[in-house]
Parts: structure tokens; C-alpha cells; sequence
């Protein structure tokens, strides 16, 4: 797999008649090893070991109900009172960061009402902090370290 502008990590991966598989700490099993899959273990073990996320508090593509679609989320970080803290987006490496993805979020997180939202195809990588009380958000250089 391709290398990433993320820190490093050691991954379980194997390989089976249905192609190669890595393993998911936080959905506990093993998954599809696609290029998307490549960028959100990566983004996973950076929550966990540089943000100081528990990885109780980080949850993996679950559908959410957008504008009467069912949608799916890549990962969303919890904060202890259930309220949602981060929404992370995540793209192959291939995929170019467009308006079109920011718009996908954006269409989440009116769901949401994430603190901050996050866009990375493991190469780029574009964090916001969302700013309800005057209807804006800004563009911040990278997510906070978590506080529980």
C-alpha cells in the first residue's frame, strides 16, 4: 500500500482467497484492505496514539439518515457525553480533496453537529472547527489533542 503523509503504524494484515484483509482495532475484525480502508487505519491509530482519542469513543462507518438517504460516516469520535466531538472523512489516496467532499460532510454534520470535521485522503489533510453560535467555521491546522 501506498505511504501515507500520516504517522507510520504496525497493521495485522493477511492475505485469503478473497484478497487482502487488515485488521480493525476498533470494529474487532478483519476488513477489505482497499486504498480508503489504507487511509482510515491510519487516521484511526493517529486519534488513538497523537490525539489521545480512547478508542472506546471512536466509532467506524455507521449509516446516519441524510435528507430521507441513508448515508455512511468513515469515523466519527465521541465525546464522553455521547455528543459527537469530530467527524472524519476519509478518501483513497487517489481521490483529490474537491468541494464535493467538503459538501458531504457538511451535509452530515447538519445531522451531526460535530465540534470538527476532517478530510484526508491519507496525502492531504484539512480540519475545521465548526462554530454554531455564529453560524460559521474555520479552517484550523490540525484537531486538538482530546480532552476527556
Amino acid at each position: 500500500m501506498e505511504a501515507l503523509r500520516l504517522p507510520s503504524a504496525q497493521f495485522r494484515v493477511k492475505s485469503t482467497e478473497k484478497g487482502r484483509l487488515i485488521f480493525d482495532k476498533v470494529r474487532k475484525k478483519f476488513v477489505h484492505l482497499s486504498p480508503e480502508e489504507w487511509v482510515r487505519q491510519h487516521v484511526i491509530n493517529w486519534l488513538q496514539e497523537y490525539k489521545r482519542v480512547p478508542l472506546s469513543l471512536i466509532n467506524i462507518e455507521k449509516q446516519l439518515i441524510v435528507a430521507g438517504t441513508i448515508k455512511r460516516y468513515d469515523i466519527v469520535v465521541y465525546n464522553k457525553d455521547g455528543s459527537i466531538d469530530t467527524i472524519v472523512e476519509c478518501k483513497a489516496p487517489s481521490i483529490n480533496i474537491s468541494q464535493e467532499v467538503f459538501d458531504q460532510i457538511a451535509r452530515y454534520n447538519l445531522i451531526t453537529q460535530a465540534n470538527y470535521l476532517m478530510i484526508t485522503n491519507g496525502l492531504s489533510h484539512y480540519y475545521c472547527q465548526m462554530d454554531y453560535k455564529n453560524e460559521k467555521y474555520s479552517f484550523i491546522e490540525d484537531l486538538p489533542e482530546y480532552v476527556l
